[in-house]
């Protein structure tokens, strides 16, 4: 019995020792989140006119947010990625999601609020990029 509880927890130890901590590369993950940059970064230049008038492309761009942030939840070994997801999209931080929700509140942004914020959700947008194209390509 302790023969085979031995041999189990080796097998175990090798088989996890032996796992990637992070998820190899992704083409179409990359590709969404470069599109969704572009996107986003183009809708949030009209952030300066009435958010009821971008009303469905916001939704779409939402939509289209949770469709790569379900896409990478269901890859293994992504964790670090869907971290990165999940502060882009939160509603109460001060990138993509809490801008839309501001601007959504307010009405409308100003040029220099717009400006400012692009640069961080850029920023943001190409970590999440950085970070897949840097994972191994199999």
């Amino acid at each position: 019995m302790k023969k085979i509880a031995y041999y189990l927890l080796a097998s175990i130890l090798i088989s996890t020792a032996c796992s990637p901590i992070i998820s190899n590369f992704d083409r179409f993950a990359y590709k969404q989140i470069t599109s969704l940059k572009v996107d986003a970064l183009s809708l949030m230049d009209e952030a300066t006119s009435d958010y009821a008038s971008h009303a469905a492309e916001v939704k779409t761009l939402q939509s289209d947010l949770n469709k790569a942030i379900e896409y990478n939840k269901h890859r293994l070994h992504n964790d670090i990625t869907n971290k990165m997801y999940a502060l882009l999209n939160d509603p109460e931080a001060n990138l993509l999601g809490g801008f839309l929700v501001k601007w959504q509140n307010d009405g409308k942004c100003s040029p220099a609020y717009i400006t400012d914020k692009k640069k961080q959700i850029a920023f943001s947008f190409d970590q999440i990029a950085d970070l897949e194209i840097r994972k191994i390509k199999h």
